[in-house]
This record gives structure tokens, sequence and C-alpha cells, in this order.
């Protein structure tokens, strides 16, 4: 495959709101060891780049600074030692970075093949989600079948995939959300729906027998409500901290109850870890992708030039499911 010396990308010209994103013209990377290059198709848009944007979510060492964490595409390149993947292959990838460009480099082992019967747009939602939903909520949460399983902001990206993928596990599934479309959503996807202007998840969880398992991208002041709605033996589970990061609390019913609290980020894990859970993904999630347990919701596409738009699109906070870029045809 012949590759152009420059692309598209979009960079961020400074901190601050969405109007800082700018459409520029780079050098094309070239793929070291274990690395390969991909020609990027679509690029879903997540909650870090814009924490990124506003200068609240620094790349990690020697990471693109561009933002997009995960992309679908083709193989366009291979660096030294890789075996894995030949150039054409259709793929989609946890990126660590730079995912807004028309080309973009990541780990041989962080890729996965696109799931047969999902066209790219739909397999640029998967990586980052199912990431970060299979290492926390089964990794790391351990959820089991026949758990209560409660997800907070279960209409976003992470919501509707953690949904699927827990109903695919045989546990029951409580999400909560902030309006009648978005518990509409959520409903859809078979879980019992919590409409948090209307009702108290505490008390509902409660008259269940209290949550085996949750899963919080809020934080703030659900941080003690969460303790409350966990049932004996109960682990909450943190993902982001949308809310803020922190809370008084009475740590007393962690021994009296038994109760376990843990969290984790993707993006400064190792590349070793990340290939360990990509692993995971690909023996356990993607069939439950080709058994059509799995399916991305898609909000909303727009093209590369117009991410400054997705971004506002993600910080109004009415979309459903995943927000995506496409980049080429």
């Amino acid at each position: 495959m012949s590759l152009p010396h420059e692309m598209d990308v979009v960079a961020i010209a400074q901190p601050g709101g969405p109007g800082v994103l700018d459409l520029r013209r780079r050098p094309v990377p070239a793929p070291g060891q274990g690395q390969i290059l991909i020609r990027v198709a679509y690029a879903g848009v997540n909650r870090p780049d814009v924490l990124q944007r506003m200068g609240a979510y620094a790349p990690p060492p020697g990471a693109s600074d561009l933002p997009g964490l995960e992309c679908s595409g083709h193989v366009a390149a291979i660096g030294p030692g890789v075996t894995r993947w030949a150039v054409g292959d259709a793929v989609c990838a946890l990126l660590p970075g730079g995912g807004y460009a028309e080309y973009a480099l990541t780990a041989a082992d962080h890729a996965l093949p696109v799931p047969e019967g999902l066209g790219l747009a739909e397999a640029a939602c998967l990586p980052e989600t199912c990431f970060a939903v299979w290492s926390n909520v089964v990794m790391r949460g351990g959820l089991r079948a026949g758990e209560r399983f409660l997800v907070h902001g279960g209409s976003s990206g992470i919501g509707t995939t953690a949904i699927q993928i827990a109903r695919a596990l045989g546990a029951r599934v409580w999400a909560t959300a902030g309006s009648a479309e978005k518990c509409a959503a959520c409903a859809a996807l078979g879980a019992t729906a919590i409409n948090y202007r209307e009702a108290d998840f505490v008390q509902v969880l409660a008259a269940e027998g209290g949550a085996d398992l949750i899963l919080d991208m809020v934080g703030g002041d659900y941080i003690a409500r969460d303790l409350k709605a966990l049932a004996d033996d109960g682990r909450l589970v943190f993902i982001a901290f949308l809310g803020g990061p922190k809370a008084e609390i009475n740590f007393a019913p962690l021994m009296t109850r038994r109760l376990t609290i843990t969290g984790s980020t993707l993006r400064p894990q190792s590349d070793l870890a990340k290939a360990g859970i990509a692993a995971e993904l690909a023996r356990h999630v993607w069939p439950m992708v080709a058994a059509g347990q799995l399916r991305p919701v898609m909000d909303r596409e727009f093209p590369l030039a117009d991410a400054e738009a997705a971004h506002r699109r993600m910080e109004g906070g009415d979309h459903i499911g995943k927000i995506v870029l496409k980049v080429a045809g």
C-alpha cells in the first residue's frame, strides 16, 4: 500500500472549549517495533478526548498528542516483529492517542478484527468501551451470572455496552439515566431503567436486596449513596469522576458489610496489560457480538473536520450511545 507523506489531523491548539480543535496537516507516522499503522475509517469520540482538550487528561509519554483513543480502518503498514496482521486487514483498535487523523499508530496486540456483520462505523465504537467495561466489570469487578448489577450513565457508550455485556453474562441489570428517552434506550437493551430525576436508585436497589456490583462514572455525592445501594459483600468500581473525585463517607460499613471499592482507567496501563484485555475480548466478547448479544448503540456521525461539533454534542449530554468521526470512506 502506497502511503502519502502527510495526512489531515485534528489537533488541540490550546486547552479550552470545542473551538480549540483545529484541522491541520502532519507527517504520516511510521510504525515501530510491534506496532501497526492504521488507515483510519472512523474514530470514536469519548469523554477522555474532551478532558484532554480541556487540558485535564495528558497523553502518556511517547503517545500522540492528538485526541482519539479508538478507531476502525485497515492496516496500512506493519512494524518490525509484527506477524499477526497483514496490510489490508480490517481492524478496530484501542489507541494511546492519535485517532483524530487519517492514519494512527497502535500496538499490534491492541487491535482486533472487525467482527463479522459489523460495518466500520460500528466497529469504531467497540474498543474503548469494551476494553473499559470488560476490564472493570468482569476482570476487576468479578460480575457473575445471577448477580444484580447497577450501571450509572446507562445511555452512554460505556453504559449501553455494560448493559449488554452484563445481560449476556446472565446478570440482572439496572441503569440510571436522566430522561424518559434515555431510560427507554436502557430498557430496550434489557435493563431496568431508573430515572435519577424521579427516583432514588438507593431505594430501588434496596428493595431488590442491593446491588452485587456497581459501575460508577459519576463519583461525587454518588459515592456515599453507592455504598448504601450495595448488598453485603458488594463491589463498587469507579471508571471516572464526572461529579468529582471527593466525598465524605463512613468507612465502617466496608468492614461490617465486607464491601470492596476499586477502579481503574485504561490509558496509563502498560501495553502488556492492554494486550491481556484484548485477548480477553477476543475470547469472550467478540463471540457475544457474533451471537447478536452485543451491538454498538450509535448516536451520531460527524466528519473529521467537524470534530468541534462532535465535542459539542458530547458535552451537551443529549447523546445516546456512541459518537464517531468519519475520517475516510
